[in-house]
């Protein structure tokens, strides 16, 4: 960790130890993709023009979200399966999280319960919701979230069914798994990874055990998620959930103004600007470049955060400028947490805090209130 200067030093060295399968499967994105490629690049088109002899000694990177300090404008987004890249990687991020004083959203999908998270962190816990056919297993699940004090629920509605993802097909990566001969080649290529594996066992999707009584193997209960999604879900549904949710209820997945207004109508507390990664509608638009609209769209009445394509602390302050009031970060702290665990999980948020600070400075703002949008060029408006 001590020669990971950047984001992608942690995805190279996540390279480097997983079988491709796995690493292809966190790091892809569906078919051509070219949305996850656009979420890069939209910040790429936004360029700084910075404002000079400003006091820039001390940098507070502190915010607000529900009430509740934050040392920054930053949260971990749900990222499922992590356990399959790293024994334990659900908690070690969980953990890197509270130390670093951001909350840490579970995903519904991770290999970890929402009982064993509460239970090891000390930090701010959101739980996130796939919503799935089953709904008596659906309000089970927010249920023990909200037992196990979870502060605030974020129901994600960009995957009313899963994306093509075109590198799991020619990497012989299908859920449930199978083995071929390209993949036990692969496999056998890392024997650290394999010998992990081997000494912790295959990794379980804890928030599902008993979602399809027939699964009983590891991979036909992560099969079973695919086949239980609901492209039924609507506002109607959405709203009889904000009802019985006694908490913050975060909505992630809007990209359109007019989804946006009509969240902010329905009683969401905040909403989040995402594509998903770039893991489900290849061809949607960068976040970023959706972020203004849903920003107008709300006109202050409640939070706008973003997430996709978020790798450099500069990063952070570009999507500041253009109205967002934080980030969620998901591949940066997976690729620390798959090549090493707490270890890695910390050095990416480490990174992403320095980096934060040092643009911060070059800009001149001392505090986040003081990121604003005329600190940004837009590369096409400059031409």
């Amino acid at each position: 960790m001590r020669s990971a200067y950047a984001i992608h030093d942690l995805r190279a060295a996540a390279q480097r130890r997983l079988p491709r399968a796995i690493f292809d499967f966190f790091d892809g994105g569906a078919e051509d993709e070219i949305t996850l490629a656009a979420n890069r690049t939209a910040f790429q088109r936004q360029q700084f023009l910075p404002r000079v002899l400003k006091d820039v000694s001390q940098i507070d990177t502190r915010t607000a979200l529900f009430g509740q300090s934050s040392s920054m404008p930053m949260a971990i987004a749900p990222t499922g399966a992590v356990g399959y890249g790293f024994a334990g990687g659900d908690v070690a991020i969980a953990k890197a999280a509270a130390a670093a004083g951001i909350p840490y959203t579970l995903s519904t999908t991770a290999t970890a319960s929402i009982e064993r998270i509460a239970d090891v962190s000390q930090g701010r816990l959101w739980f996130q919701a796939y919503i799935l056919k089953d709904k008596a297993f659906l309000a089970r699940l927010i249920e023990r979230a909200r037992v196990a004090e979870y502060e605030a629920l974020m129901i994600t509605v960009d995957l009313p069914v899963g994306g093509k993802r075109e590198r799991d097909q020619r990497n012989d990566f299908s859920v449930p798994f199978r083995f071929t001969p390209k993949n036990v080649l692969d496999f056998a290529q890392k024997p650290a990874w394999c010998w992990q594996m081997l000494r912790h066992g295959m990794p379980v999707m804890e928030n599902l055990i008993g979602l399809d009584e027939k699964a009983k193997s590891a991979a036909s209960m992560a099969s079973s998620v695919g086949r239980n999604y609901d492209p039924a879900f609507d506002w109607a549904a959405l709203q009889q959930i904000r009802d019985l949710w006694p908490r913050k209820l975060i909505l992630k997945g809007v990209m359109h103004p007019d989804d946006a207004d009509r969240a902010c109508s329905l009683g969401c507390d905040a909403l989040v600007v995402s594509n998903h990664g770039g893991r489900q509608l290849d061809g949607a638009v960068a976040t970023l470049d959706a972020l203004p609209g849903v920003v107008q769209a709300a006109a202050d009445r409640i939070p706008v955060w973003m997430d996709g394509g978020v790798r450099r602390g500069q990063d952070i302050v570009k999507a500041l400028a253009l109205g967002a009031g934080g980030v969620l970060i998901g591949r940066a702290t997976l690729f620390g947490a798959v090549s090493d665990g707490e270890k890695g999980a910390r050095r990416a948020l480490e990174i992403m805090q320095t980096e934060l600070v040092r643009t911060m400075q070059l800009c001149g703002a001392r505090q986040l209130k003081d990121i604003t949008p005329d600190l940004l060029v837009s590369q096409r408006a400059s031409r």
